[in-house]
């Protein structure tokens, strides 16, 4: 009785905010923007007795919460989530009209406790006083991940990243970080010693490189599978779960390192001028090919000298330019990949990613993206070009949308690029994220290149310019033998063994002319996918190729700039169409930060992400979030997940044929799963509902998949027949269910709510409404003796609403009711309002004792 009494009471009160809303926004009465939404969404949040425009003086307040707190776990559920939904709802009205197009909806939504509770992901779990972390490397070969964030080296096991962990604590020196600070500098978030490479040197040792509080400095480190110092090893217990290493100065002198495995070799400090930046803001690339070190950095304090640098090994220092705006314009480094020409190594060439402001008129876009190449075995000019590259070529990257009147819409700028590697070496897959430049318009999209058209792009014309006042153009003369770019000792130049040999003109016109004219296209010319018109932006990629019944898919892991990281496969459609489908998103973090780094194990089915709050480590797929059902697995297009006959579980080719059900590129569970649709129709949830005429009512439905179509089916007591409910008139259709307003007798009955996809229909609830009569629930509430049925529906048993009589007879019944009453009359009527309340308070008070003429009147 008591659980159902305080249902009614909440019920009411949405009730009554819904009316209002509706009346108000009938007669338009002026109201500043999202006043009403906001009113509404405060009442039905629990915060009614805060809200500034509605006054209950004196002591009359029901406590809300307590009775909230005192219902049973079903109906504790059932009106706890009622006015989440009911917010939502409001929040759709408002802002309906603001939204251009829907973007795509993930089928899978998990929060970080959800994905934490789902036992699939790992998080760091290290008390460390540090921030900014990055993967920098990740060896499979060791089973290990390198992480660097300040002042802190992680070594982190692949399969378990709070399994014995190593950290070496590297701190800049307290004289460097004073001096950073004196220079104007911040003491947290620049002058510590922020990780910034590390780069594998031989099976035994790592080449790490720290910005040392502006002062960049770099060493080598043993790598090993024990514990720094004694110290760290007594701090942190097996595991590393609870270290504080961070707390305790770890600087063993270089004496003790002989005891240990996982330590720096301080005796081998080096400067990083030109292998790390000075501004721990302003990120770097690095490899480090046949020990030597390919970057691309700035190489001062102020950070206005940046350069492709090569450093170390047996070659001469290289770099590009120096304040060339045709060579590198302030640029962002993004990423380098060794990409091989031929067979013949001396073809060998880098390539670095990376955007820049743009040169041309002021009309252009502001950013350009960009790819650019060297030759490993560049030597620079003869006389001109000294230590300096020969060979260094870019060429602009488009990311664009082509509009119907011919004007295309472009993504400038390049956030992050993964290679997927084939079984050719030569011509690996580029996939690479793009943003919008600006705030006027803000999008991401995907775009995927092949190395055909790049290297397409460098063999052709070069671009020319005659001054700064002047339009790029194709370069129509006489271009110089060997051609500028070309690599010495290669396929087309084998007599030429040094770039030094090449004749002056040719390294004159390298230094004239280092862009080439056309640009590098997507794969059909098109993003892959793009989203606009959402709060968030990609940030980071990662794609991993997944075998399944049906062929091989390429499935794309995208971090974004709110910490969530989503789930995505583009599958091909007719006439060069795609269709994308999200098939999950995670908040991969506790506190949401932007991704910083992502990387990928196919080997281990695992996906390494980091922010500046941490690590973590998830599953590449989560089958058992799809539903129980076949039809679920088979609706969800995982190419990870396939039906096994009894769950939705992770694929493979050597399962049992007969079983095992997938149908990734048309989703089809009417073929897949003969035999097993039964099951989805049985776990429709039947629910019972009341509503008092002339009210409104709302019915929950939620489908499993956000791209169904949900259809409301009303079934008439003491009939068969279904009759389909459209959002017309008093009934409403939304995300979140069927909002039936100004309630009547004949709305009662059966309300089966379907959800269609890919053709395939099953019921997800069924909801049975009773609907009271308006005339007797107001003369129970005025007379609570008397004897009167609550409805003229003859919908249920004798006796069924007994217990609802019995409610309404309560004296807070008559609290309730005198609330409504005065929330719609005018504000001048405020302190008559409160002394009815105050007696009703009263009258509350005495309700062990007889009825008294006070509470009658």
């Amino acid at each position: 009785m008591a659980e159902l009494r305080n249902g009614v009471v909440m019920l009411m009160m949405l009730n009554a905010v819904w009316e209002k809303e509706l009346k108000l926004r009938k007669k338009r009465i002026p109201t500043p923007p999202h006043t009403t939404c906001a009113s509404s969404i405060a009442i039905c949040n629990n915060s009614l007795w805060h809200h500034p425009t509605i006054s209950i003086r004196g002591s009359a307040q029901p406590d809300i919460r307590g009775r909230v707190r005192s219902l049973s776990p079903a109906l504790r559920k059932m009106y706890i989530q009622g006015p989440a939904i009911w917010a939502s709802l409001l929040l759709t009205f408002c802002y309906a009209s603001a939204k251009d197009s829907t973007p795509p909806t993930p089928r899978v939504q998990l929060s970080f406790r959800e994905l934490k509770a789902s036992g699939t992901a790992h998080f760091l779990s290290f008390l460390l006083n540090t921030t900014d972390y990055r993967i920098l490397l990740k060896d499979e070969d060791h089973d290990r991940m390198y992480v660097g964030s300040k002042d802190f080296i992680l070594s982190l096991d692949l399969q378990d990243i709070n399994r014995e962990p190593l950290i070496i604590h590297w701190p800049a020196s307290p004289q460097r970080i004073e001096e950073c600070v004196l220079s104007g500098k911040d003491s947290n978030g620049e002058c510590g010693n922020f990780i910034r490479l590390i780069q594998p040197w031989n099976r035994t040792h790592l080449y790490v490189c720290g910005t040392g509080a502006y002062n960049p400095v770099c060493t080598y480190i043993n790598r090993g599978r024990k514990a720094q110092a004694s110290d760290l090893s007594h701090t942190a217990p097996p595991g590393g779960r609870g270290s504080r290493a961070a707390d305790s100065p770890l600087s063993p002198a270089p004496a003790e390192h002989k005891d240990y495995v996982f330590y720096l070799e301080t005796d081998r400090l080096e400067s990083g001028k030109g292998k790390c930046a000075y501004d721990p803001k302003l990120d770097s690339v690095s490899a480090l090919i046949n020990e030597e070190l390919y970057s691309g950095v700035y190489i001062d304090f102020m950070g206005t000298d940046a350069a492709i640098f090569r450093a170390m090994g047996k070659q001469a220092a290289m770099r590009t330019d120096q304040y060339n705006s045709r060579w590198l314009n302030d640029p962002a480094f993004v990423h380098v990949q060794l990409i091989p020409d031929s067979a013949e190594r001396n073809d060998d060439k880098l390539y670095f990613f990376f955007r820049e402001k743009s040169t041309d008129s002021p009309h252009s876009p502001a950013i350009y993206s960009r790819i650019g190449r060297v030759c490993l075995n560049d030597d620079g000019g003869h006389c001109c070009l000294v230590n300096k590259w020969s060979t260094f070529l870019k060429a602009r990257l488009i990311c664009s949308v082509p509009g119907e009147d011919g004007i295309e819409t472009h993504f400038d700028e390049l956030q992050d690029v993964f290679i997927q590697q084939t079984q050719d070496t030569k011509n690996p897959v580029i996939y690479a994220v793009f943003s919008s430049s600006g705030s006027v318009f803000k999008g991401s999209a995907v775009c995927v290149y092949s190395m055909a058209d790049i290297r397409m792009v460098f063999n052709g014309p070069f671009a020319h310019k005659e001054g700064p006042n002047y339009q790029w153009m194709q370069y129509n003369g006489k271009i110089p033998y060997p051609r500028p770019g070309t690599c010495p000792g290669g396929t087309f130049t084998p007599s030429m063994k040094s770039t030094k040999d090449y004749p002056d003109e040719v390294i004159n016109f390298m230094r004239t002319h280092p862009v080439m004219f056309n640009h590098v296209y997507p794969v059909h010319r098109q993003p892959l996918l793009v989203r606009t018109n959402v709060n968030y932006r990609f940030t980071t990629i990662a794609v991993d190729q997944v075998d399944a019944a049906d062929g091989r898919y390429e499935v794309l892991f995208l971090g974004t700039d709110h910490g969530t990281v989503q789930k995505v496969i583009v599958l091909p459609k007719d006439d060069l169409e795609t269709e994308e489908l999200i098939l999950e998103e995670v908040e991969v973090f506790k506190v949401p930060a932007p991704i910083k780094s992502m990387k990928i194990s196919s080997k281990r089915q695992q996906l390494y992400v980091s922010s500046v709050s941490g690590v973590t480590h998830l599953a590449l797929h989560r089958c058992d979030v799809y539903g129980e059902a076949c039809a679920d697995c088979c609706l969800a297009r995982d190419p990870y997940c396939a039906w096994d006959g009894k769950t939705c579980s992770r694929y493979s080719a050597s399962s049992k044929r007969r079983s095992r059900r997938q149908d990734v590129r048309h989703g089809n569970p009417i073929r897949q799963c003969r035999g097993y649709n039964s099951n989805v129709s049985k776990n429709g949830v039947d629910a019972v509902q009341y509503g008092v005429e002339s009210n409104s009512a709302f019915l929950e439905c939620q489908p499993r998949s956000p791209q169904a179509s949900v259809k409301w089916l009303l079934q008439k007591d003491n009939s068969d027949r279904k009759k389909e409910i459209r959002s017309e008139g008093r009934f409403l259709k939304t995300e979140q269910g069927l909002l039936l307003r100004s309630l009547q007798l004949a709305d009662a009955g059966v309300y089966h709510c379907t959800a269609t996809e890919n053709n395939f229909k099953h019921v997800v609830m069924r909801v049975r409404l009773h609907v009271l009569s308006s005339d007797a629930v107001t003369a129970v509430l005025l007379h609570p003796d008397a004897p009167i049925g609550l409805s003229t529906n003859p919908a249920g048993p004798p006796g069924a609403y007994d217990d609802l009589v019995q409610l309404l007879s309560q004296p807070e019944m008559g609290l309730i009711n005198q609330y409504c009453q005065g929330y719609w009359r005018p504000a001048g009527s405020a302190h008559s309002d409160a002394k009815d309340l105050q007696d009703q308070k009263r009258a509350r008070n005495r309700r062990n004792h007889p009825p008294t003429e006070e509470l009658q009147t």
